[in-house]
């Protein structure tokens, strides 16, 4: 019996990420589970130093695509990185985004937060709420949901800060 097998790094990569594809198409359908896929650890570690990673399934494919193109001109941030980086992110982001009813549409500038289920879910929230300085944004989801980097946003949980 041979003890010493080898593995070829870039073929265990592939097939992590083929797997976390597949894993992500499961749930990128279902409304209910759609923002549980496991996040991709560059996708955390590129986007989610400057903000909370959020789910891919949030925005549909051809959003993603147009963010992903346009790093450098990042919602007025320049959030450019590596070109291997940026095919692994594209690449997730596709197999992961959002495909149900909810998120079919493109939002205006591609911003979850205008999405039109966004503010459907979010119409009660007085606009000073949205500028208090413990929330600073709309885009600021970890100011309400504490889970908000784990991909929960129940609205049982939710807790506006005063």
């Amino acid at each position: 019996m041979n003890s010493h097998i080898r593995i070829d790094p870039r073929r265990a990569l592939c097939a992590v990420l083929a797997t976390l594809a597949v894993a992500g198409a499961a749930f990128a359908d279902d409304g209910k589970h759609a923002t549980r896929v496991p996040l991709l650890p560059q996708y955390r570690q590129e986007c989610g130093a400057c903000h909370v990673a959020y789910p891919p399934a949030l925005l549909p494919g051809a959003s993603w695509q147009r963010v992903v193109a346009n790093l450098q001109r990042h919602f007025g941030t320049d959030a450019s990185t590596d070109a291997a980086a940026v095919k692994e992110l594209s690449a997730w982001l596709a197999a992961n985004a959002g495909s149900y009813k909810r998120v079919r549409e493109q939002p205006p500038e591609d911003r979850i937060t205008r999405s039109a289920w966004f503010v459907r879910k979010h119409d009660e929230i007085a606009a000073a709420t949205w500028k208090s300085p413990a929330v600073k944004s709309a885009a600021n989801c970890n100011a309400c949901h504490a889970r908000a980097d784990q991909g929960e946003f129940n609205e049982h949980d939710v807790r506006i800060p005063r």
